[in-house]
C-alpha cells in the first residue's frame, strides 16, 4: 500500500506590501498628504507605469518607484531641533530669495523639510525631518500636539485679554484658541504673555493679538509637545534621542 502523502499546508500569504504614499513620506520624499497630491497629479510611478490610485501597494525591496522620473530610495530617518532666528523662511526654497532654515543644517541634510512652520519674524523650536509619517503626527489638527509660545507684545495685557484668548477669537472666518494664556509680566509699556495652542493653524498667535489690536514685538516657540527648546542657542541645531522622538508620538 502507497505510503499516505504528508498534509500539504498552505503558502504563507504574501506580504501586503505598503501604501505608496506612506513609502514617499518614509524616503523623505515629501508628507504623506504632499504625496497623495503627487499620486494624484501623474507624477509617481511604480516599475515604469504611472499610479493615479491611493490605495497602491509597493514592496520596497523589488519595486523601483519614481516621482518625476527619479528613483526614490528609502532613507534613514533623520529628527532635528534649530533654533530658529528671524529672518528665515520655514521652506526648502524661497521665490524672493530669502534665507531659508535649510543653510542652517550641514548642505548633506539638504533634504530635510520642516515640520510645520514659524513665519518669517519669528524665532524659537523648529524640527526638520525626512519623516513624513513623523511630520503628519506633529502637525495634524487630529493629534493636538501642543505647542507652547512666549509672546512681547506693546500695550497693557488685562485678564479680560487673557479671558478671552482661550474663550476663543475669530479672525477671517476661522475660531482661534488659546488651551491656555498667562501672564508673565509687565515692563514699561510691554507685556509677556505664555500662550499654549493645539491647532497650529496658520500665524494664529499673531492674529489673535492683531485682532485684539495688540502688536507682537517678538514671538518665541518654546515647546513643542513634550520637547523645549532649553540651552539651544540662536541658529544652532541637534539630532533628537530616541527617546525625545518616541516622547513627541506619545500623547501628552
Amino acid at each position: 500500500m502507497p505510503p499516505r502523502p504528508a498534509a500539504s499546508r498552505p503558502l504563507p500569504a504574501p506580504a501586503a506590501g505598503v501604501r505608496l504614499q506612506k513609502f514617499l513620506a518614509e524616503a523623505g520624499v515629501a508628507s504623506r498628504r504632499a504625496g497623495e497630491q503627487f499620486i494624484r497629479d501623474g507624477r509617481v510611478a511604480v516599475n515604469g507605469a504611472v499610479v493615479c490610485e491611493l490605495g497602491t501597494r509597493v514592496f520596497p525591496a523589488r519595486d523601483r518607484v519614481t516621482v518625476d522620473g527619479r528613483a526614490v530610495k528609502s532613507q534613514q530617518k533623520l529628527y532635528v531641533a534649530l533654533h530658529k532666528p528671524r529672518g528665515y523662511v520655514c521652506s526648502r526654497a524661497d521665490e524672493e530669495g530669502r534665507p531659508i532654515v535649510g543653510e542652517l543644517l550641514p548642505d548633506e541634510w539638504s533634504h530635510l523639510y520642516p515640520v510645520g512652520r514659524l513665519d518669517f519674524n519669528s524665532e524659537g523650536l523648529l524640527l526638520l525631518t525626512n519623516d513624513g509619517e513623523f511630520s503628519l503626527r506633529l502637525t495634524h489638527p487630529r493629534h493636538g500636539i501642543r505647542k507652547k509660545y512666549l509672546v512681547t507684545l506693546s500695550g497693557r495685557v488685562t485678564p479680560e485679554i487673557l479671558a478671552q484668548l482661550t474663550r476663543g477669537i475669530f479672525s477671517d472666518g476661522e475660531r482661534l484658541r488659546a488651551q491656555t494664556a498667562k501672564l508673565l509680566g509687565t515692563d514699561g509699556g510691554k507685556s509677556q504673555v505664555e500662550l499654549e495652542l493645539a491647532d497650529g493653524k496658520n500665524r494664529e498667535v499673531r492674529r489673535m493679538f492683531e485682532t485684539l489690536g495688540l502688536f507682537v514685538k517678538r514671538l518665541v516657540r518654546t515647546q513643542i509637545g513634550r520637547l523645549k527648546l532649553g540651552t539651544l542657542k540662536l541658529a544652532e541645531w541637534r539630532t533628537l534621542t530616541d527617546s525625545e522622538i518616541k516622547s513627541l508620538l506619545t500623547p501628552v
